[in-house]
């Protein structure tokens, strides 16, 4: 067998069989082929794409190419949560101890920022004492223990994505449904939880820009989950908006508590309910209408909060920072960005929104980048918010004063404010299963 056939084969628009696609990328994986040939394959990939099977065997082995988690030590059903990437979403903070607080089992492993995104392993980091780094004892053991962990992703999970992933960013190949979604889904059977739900956004804020592209890789996915064994559900959700009002570190963690105290905001609120139902329902525990109402009980109570905090303590973390927000490194400088025009707000390009705050610190411009937990942007109006010229729209924090012109002329520049009221988007746009679409406007 020989890479040159293969890509020659693909080029063609010819299926791979599965004994072809397992030698190319263990050949990849252990450099007996070279990132040139394996470069020609995504691009011929890139065009040609790859059918439901292709996709499966490229996943399976993407995911066999490292370690694989056994969770058979930790009891229950494992549910697992993984979102695309957007700007304000730290739903993970939220959705987590909601789900662990009804007695399903959360081992989570989690990323890092890419880009205008944020991750969760920087937010949970801003946390002071807090430990995303752990051998898999410890963590099965918190598991077991507190029925909830969140740990930042080994070395050796899916090394086959890691180098296909930084192979792709650099030859105009990321955007293509099949290897975005071998590449998610590689990781999360890895990760080895038994059931998953998937929170697929959608908009200027996310790397799936319109929500025909975003139905396609979430049925790509959930049809990968499935085929390997794993109940897969997932939700096209909406990022033409920042979710929430918090954009940054520090500030998302005490919107996530705020949110678990039902003091938090709307949109976030309601979509963490439903992702939360959603993994309660795929971990069996009962109908869709039963989670929602345990989804509701636990917030009530303070159960999920508790969760969260009890989390925090076995990882190291201060958990009083939760009432006292002044535990976390704060902000030197609070910038206040005023209207510079009456009117409506309307569309706001949520990307441009999340590389303002990365400009503020809150984010990584480059891989050896550090960052500002105390940085973001608050929101102060959304979309459809009537304001006068002055009045104060977001504020910037930062420890760094210098980024403040360049974060606000990037941020006004992205914001529309008009004479007429915007139609808003629905939140959640549809629902995907094995079953087929539920389209919800």
């Amino acid at each position: 067998m020989r890479a040159y056939d293969l890509i020659e084969k693909k080029r063609d628009n010819y299926e791979l069989t599965d004994e072809e696609i397992k030698w190319i990328i263990k050949g990849y994986v252990a450099e007996e082929i070279p990132d040139y040939q394996m470069a020609a394959l995504l691009m011929a990939i890139y065009f040609n794409g790859l059918n439901e099977r292709e996709t499966l065997t490229l996943t399976l082995e993407m995911a066999h190419s490292g370690d694989m988690m056994d969770l058979s030590a930790i009891k229950g059903i494992k549910a697992d949560k993984h979102s695309t990437g957007g700007v304000g979403d730290k739903t993970t903070m939220i959705v987590a101890p909601i789900v662990a607080s009804c007695g399903v089992p959360v081992a989570k492993m989690s990323g890092r920022g890419l880009g205008h995104t944020g991750g969760t392993v920087d937010k949970l980091e801003s946390i002071p004492g807090f430990r995303t780094s752990m051998s898999k004892e410890e963590f099965f053991d918190i598991v077991n223990k507190v029925g909830i962990c969140v740990i930042g992703q080994t070395g050796n999970i899916a090394p086959a994505d890691k180098k296909m992933y930084a192979l792709r960013d650099v030859t105009a190949t990321v955007n293509s449904i099949p290897l975005i979604a071998s590449s998610i889904m590689s990781k999360k059977l890895a990760a080895g939880s038994d059931a998953i739900v998937l929170d697929v956004k959608t908009g200027s804020g996310a790397f799936m820009k319109t929500r025909e592209m975003a139905v396609k890789l979430a049925q790509t996915m959930v049809k990968i989950g499935e085929g390997a064994g794993r109940k897969t559900v997932a939700l096209i959700t909406d990022m033409d908006r920042p979710l929430g009002n918090a954009i940054g570190n520090a500030v998302e963690v005490i919107e996530a508590a705020e949110t678990l105290k039902c003091k938090g905001p709307s949109d976030l609120t309601e979509l963490c309910k439903k992702l939360a139902a959603d993994m309660l329902v795929v971990a069996q525990k009962g109908s869709r209408e039963d989670c929602i109402r345990m989804v509701e009980d636990t917030l009530k109570s303070g159960k999920a909060l508790a969760k969260f905090k009890d989390m925090i303590t076995a990882q190291g973390g201060n958990p009083d920072c939760l009432e006292d927000y002044s535990i976390f490194s704060g902000a030197k400088v609070h910038h206040n960005v005023l209207a510079d025009r009456e009117g409506y707000i309307g569309n706001i390009n949520t990307e441009k929104c999340g590389i303002s705050s990365v400009i503020l610190g809150a984010g990584r411009e480059t891989k050896e980048s550090s960052i500002d937990f105390g940085a973001g942007i608050i929101l102060k109006e959304k979309i459809g918010s009537y304001v006068k010229k002055g009045d104060v729209i977001a504020q910037m924090l930062t420890n760094r004063p210098e980024t403040i012109a360049d974060a606000e002329k990037l941020f006004l520049e992205n914001i529309e404010i008009g004479s007429e009221k915007p139609a808003e988007n629905p939140l959640i746009h549809a629902r995907v299963d094995i079953n087929g679409i539920d389209l919800y406007d």
